[in-house]
């Protein structure tokens, strides 16, 4: 299990899952309505963290996580099913990429350390929030490349 704290849900899944959403959105082809926006990033939050409290492997919470991003793109932002299957499969790729070169740059920081730190909640957090900014980032600049395109 993959338990998480509220402190962990509010200060980095929220956060998260809108950025997840307004890369899907862009990916999708979606014109972003503010109140779809918030429900979908919302939802897809909580179930984030009630996935992450099934007594399932590791890996598997990914694949639920990606079928329910499918599912509120189609279902909620209106996205095609094609656009909303490939838009999930990239952010997680890249959010992936991203978060596996933060680790990275964590473990040369903390060195024999890391486990330690990531024990830790807000170290945990912190040690994460490069990752978020940096996907949240290139997000935001393909959002706004595309919508002026």
């Amino acid at each position: 299990m993959l338990r998480l704290t509220v402190f962990e849900f509010i200060f980095r899944l929220v956060p998260e899952a809108f950025v997840l959403i307004l890369a899907m959105i862009a990916l999708s082809n979606v014109k972003l309505n503010s109140k779809r926006y918030i429900i979908s990033s919302l939802l897809l939050a909580v179930c984030e963290y009630g996935i992450r409290l099934l007594p399932i492997n590791y890996g598997v919470p990914t694949i639920l996580d990606i079928f329910v991003m499918i599912i509120i793109m189609w279902s909620i932002n209106k996205a095609d099913m094609v656009l909303s299957i490939k838009s999930s499969l990239i952010t997680t790729i890249v959010l992936f990429i991203i978060e596996g070169l933060n680790m990275l740059l964590l473990s040369f920081i903390f060195k024999d350390e890391l486990g330690v730190a990531m024990s830790n909640v807000v170290i945990k957090i912190l040690g994460g929030l490069p990752s978020l900014i940096c996907f949240a980032v290139i997000s935001i600049i393909y959002y706004l490349r595309k919508k002026n395109v």
